[in-house]
């Protein structure tokens, strides 16, 4: 049963690695580091647009979401792999979680204010309320 390390390309990615890294530790199990690339991270990076002569297949995109979730990894000394997922972060990390029948996933909330979640979701939020195996969450006082 792999734990689901969640990660965004913020600073507190390597922070959900490590802990995913220390749970897996705990049960014998592997990490697997998801990161889901959005339609605005697609038209960010140039791997697609509405307007591309020639769609990019979807590997290549998943592929780039998985460099992106190994630019989370330090040195975890556990087994890893690392998984790009296509669409909403929390809809797809909820999904892959169950078809890997995962132990645990872990996820790091950015800190915004009550208004800021209302107006802009959270897609940690939304993992924790939606996932159907246990959600731990990491919180540094020093995330904004």
């Amino acid at each position: 049963m792999p734990v689901i390390a969640a990660v965004d390309r913020s600073e507190r990615a390597s922070r959900v690695v490590d802990e995913a890294a220390e749970l897996a530790a705990a049960f014998d199990d592997t990490v697997h580091v998801v990161h889901a690339l959005t339609r605005s991270e697609f038209l960010d990076l140039g791997i697609t647009s509405a307007q591309a002569e020639e769609p990019k297949d979807m590997n290549e995109i998943r592929e780039a979401a998985s460099d992106m979730a190994e630019e989370a990894i330090t040195d975890i000394g556990v087994p890893y792999e690392t998984v790009g997922l296509v669409g909403g972060a929390a809809e797809e990390v909820v999904r892959y979680a169950d078809e890997q029948d995962a132990r645990y996933i872990v996820v790091s909330p950015k800190r915004r204010s009550q208004t800021g979640k209302v107006l802009f979701g959270s897609a940690a939020q939304s993992i924790i309320l939606n996932a159907s195996v246990p959600v731990l969450s990491t919180i540094h006082p020093d995330d904004t």
